[in-house]
C-alpha cells in the first residue's frame, strides 16, 4: 500500500453538524416557552416592559448570530439597520397612520435589501477589513439621520414620538372574562413581540439547517472549499447580510413600538458594540444564547451601577471579563456542562 493510499485511510472522519446543534432540547424549549408566557402574568408593567426589551434585543442578537456565527461574516453595523427598522415603522405609524403590525415586514424588507445592497460591496472585504467598514456604517448613520432633507418624515435631532398601540378589542375582551380587567398596553405588546420573536427565531433555525444554512456554514469554514464545491459564495454572503439586517429591521421596528420614541442619538456605535457583545456573551452560533446576550446587555449595566454609580463602567469592565474569562464560549459552554451533568445523574 502506498503512502497516499495509507494517509487517505487513516484520515479521521469529520462528523457533521449535529442538527440540534443550534437549538435546545423540545423539553427545555418548552419549560422556556412557559416561563415567557407565565411570567408576565405576576409582574409589574415596568418588568413587562423589560421583558419586551429583551426580546427585541434578543431578536437583533439572534440577527447578528446568523451572520456571525453562520456566515462567518462580522459586523459593527448593526446598530444602522436597527435605526433604519426603527424609523421606517415609526414613520408609517405615524405619517401614513399604517397599522403598527403592518409596518414590521415592510421593515423587514426594507432592511434586506439594505443590507443585501451593502453586501454587494463588502464582498471584497473579510476579517477585520469588514469590521471597519461596518462600523463606518454605524458611525455615519446616526448623523445622516439627523439631516435636514429627511427632518420633515425623521423629526431630526429632536426625534419622532411614537403612539403606542392598545390591545385589539377581542383581546381585551377576553383578558377581561378571565381576569375581570383589561388587558395592559404593555402586557399586550409584550405577548405580540413574543409571538414575533418565536416566528422569527422557529423561521431562522429552519434557516440554518436548510440547503442555504449548511452553504453559509461552508463558507464560514472555509470559503475556497465552499466555492470548489459549487457553492455561490458572493450570493450566499450577501444573501446572510441581507437575512440579518432584514431581522434587525424588525428588531427595531418593534423597539420603536414599544419605546414610543426614535431620535438619532438612539442608534449610535454603542448599540452596535452592546449587539456584539451580546452575541458573545450568547455563545457564538448558538441561536437560543441570543436571549442570554440580550439579557447581559440589558440587565449587567444596572447591577453594575447599583455597586457602584461613580464606578459603574469599570463594574461592567469587571463583570464581562469575568464572564469572558470563565466562559469564553458564552450561554453555549454553560448549556453543555449542564448536559452533560444532567446525562451523568441520569446514568447514575
Amino acid at each position: 500500500m502506498s503512502a497516499i493510499q495509507e494517509t487517505v485511510t487513516e484520515a479521521p472522519a469529520i462528523d457533521a453538524v449535529p442538527k440540534r446543534a443550534m437549538t435546545l432540547g423540545f423539553g427545555t424549549s418548552l419549560v422556556v416557552l412557559a416561563m415567557l408566557v407565565l411570567v408576565p402574568l405576576v409582574v409589574k408593567n415596568f418588568i413587562i416592559f423589560q421583558m419586551t426589551q429583551l426580546l427585541f434585543y434578543a431578536l437583533a442578537v439572534l440577527a447578528l448570530n446568523i451572520l456571525t456565527g453562520g456566515s462567518g461574516q462580522f459586523s459593527l453595523g448593526q446598530s444602522a439597520f436597527y435605526a433604519v427598522g426603527a424609523y421606517t415603522s415609526g414613520i408609517l405609524m405615524e405619517h401614513a397612520g399604517m397599522n403598527y403590525a403592518l409596518t414590521l415586514p415592510i421593515a423587514g424588507i426594507i432592511c434586506f435589501a439594505f443590507g443585501f445592497l451593502f453586501g454587494q460591496p463588502a464582498l471584497r472585504l473579510s476579517g477585520v477589513y469588514l469590521a471597519l467598514a461596518t462600523f463606518a456604517l454605524a458611525t455615519a448613520m446616526p448623523q445622516l439621520l439627523k439631516l435636514g432633507y429627511f427632518e420633515h418624515w425623521t423629526g431630526g435631532v429632536q426625534g419622532l414620538v411614537v403612539t403606542k398601540p392598545d390591545a385589539p378589542d377581542f383581546v381585551s375582551s377576553i383578558a377581561s372574562w378571565l381576569s375581570g380587567k383589561p388587558m395592559s398596553q404593555d402586557m399586550w405588546l409584550y405577548y405580540f413581540t413574543l409571538a414575533v420573536a418565536i416566528g422569527i427565531y422557529i423561521a431562522s433555525v429552519n434557516l440554518l439547517k436548510s440547503r442555504s444554512g449548511r452553504a453559509f456554514m461552508a463558507i464560514r469554514d472555509n470559503e475556497i472549499a465552499a466555492s470548489a464545491m459549487g457553492i455561490d459564495v458572493a450570493l450566499y454572503k450577501t444573501l446572510a447580510f441581507g437575512v440579518s439586517a432584514g431581522i434587525t429591521g424588525v428588531a427595531g421596528g418593534l423597539g420603536a413600538i414599544a419605546v414610543q420614541f426614535v431620535a438619532p442619538d438612539s442608534f449610535t456605535i454603542t448599540l452596535a458594540i452592546q449587539l456584539f457583545l451580546g452575541m458573545v456573551v450568547g455563545g457564538v452560533g448558538w441561536l437560543p444564547g441570543s436571549i442570554v446576550g440580550a439579557a447581559f446587555i440589558i440587565f449587567v449595566p444596572n447591577i453594575a451601577e447599583s455597586v457602584s454609580k461613580g464606578l459603574s463602567g469599570a463594574v461592567f469592565g469587571v463583570l464581562l471579563f469575568l464572564v469572558i474569562f470563565l466562559v469564553p464560549h458564552g450561554a453555549r459552554q454553560v448549556a453543555m456542562v449542564a448536559q452533560q451533568l444532567i446525562g451523568k445523574l441520569k446514568k447514575n
